[in-house]
């Protein structure tokens, strides 16, 4: 029997009114395709935690309410004494959970992990276990969870159900940067820190050739071909996890080699940005111990 003082509310999801017209792709002023959009990254965001960081995408349409950028927050808990029932590990357990928050999208999200939420979890743990010095924490765990505030998104487009899917490649690479920043801050050890990069190839319009461009903006672009997600070690020059994603033209046989070269590039990018808010959560560090 049904409440009949109750005003319940729409069973599925509802979007607000609009009384605009909407403005479809959005044009982005960038200064060329190698362009890398600014990061803002800074740990020690959560006391409660082991180590925590917080990473912040530059808004391109900045002068837009409805223009959104990436924000992630990430939090480590560990390393930490597993259970007793636990069996026997000669090296640290490692494990990672990621979610969107319920407003996170233009799609409101669920409070249970779904496939794609798994998905960024799996690539994510990857990418970090080839970074950290895992024997050192023998019998020991550690838990990485990273929360996605805001995506990666345009919600004023008419064909964002298109869209959604390639944002993905933007997270992840988000993810793995600002999981670095707090393992660094958590004070586990690694033998390098690892960030991740994005390079895809789209079309800027329905006539122009397809290019690969670094860091896309999904909703800037015609259609996306295919992107690529790369976690790279700068100094090892090594790489621990690559996810591609869509489909390459058969005519060119090095475009994948060259869409992961340029993936590397922009994992440089991203690297400096981390090395140089390590070096400036340390310097606070030191002059918190040195007031003087």
């Amino acid at each position: 029997m049904t409440d009949r003082r109750r005003i319940n509310g729409p069973v599925g999801t509802t979007a607000p009114p609009v009384y605009d017209t909407p403005q479809g792709k959005r044009v982005v002023a960038r200064s060329g395709d190698n362009a890398v959009r600014k990061i803002f990254l800074k740990t020690g965001v959560t006391p409660s935690a082991s180590g925590s960081a917080y990473l912040e995408v530059e808004d391109p349409v900045a002068n837009r309410p409805s223009g959104t950028s990436l924000k992630l927050t990430c939090t480590v808990h560990g390393p930490r004494a597993l259970p007793r029932s636990a069996p026997f590990s000669p090296h640290i357990i490692l494990s990672t959970h990621v979610k969107y928050a319920p407003f996170a999208t233009r799609q409101r999200r669920g409070y249970l992990r779904d496939s794609s939420e798994r998905d960024l979890g799996v690539h994510l743990e990857t990418a970090l276990r080839g970074a950290i010095i895992a024997d050192r924490w023998p019998k020991s765990g550690v838990d990485i969870v990273v929360t996605i505030i805001e995506g990666d998104q345009n919600r004023d487009s008419l064909e964002y159900d298109r869209d959604e899917g390639w944002d993905m490649m933007n997270v992840l690479g988000g993810c793995i940067t600002v999981a670095s920043a707090a393992i660094a801050d958590a004070g586990i050890d690694c033998v390098d820190t690892v960030a991740g990069g994005v390079a895809a190839m789209v079309a800027k319009d329905s006539k122009s050739e397809p290019t690969i461009v670094l860091d896309p903006d999904v909703a800037a672009y015609h259609k996306i071909f295919a992107a690529c997600c790369v976690a790279y070690l700068p100094t090892r020059d090594e790489v621990t996890n690559i996810w591609f994603k869509g489909q390459l033209p058969s005519s060119d046989a090095m475009v994948y080699h060259k869409l992961v070269e340029r993936s590397l590039v922009a994992c440089r990018s991203a690297n400096r940005v981390l090395v140089q808010a390590l070096h400036e959560t340390v310097r606070q560090g030191q002059n918190s111990q040195n007031p003087s």
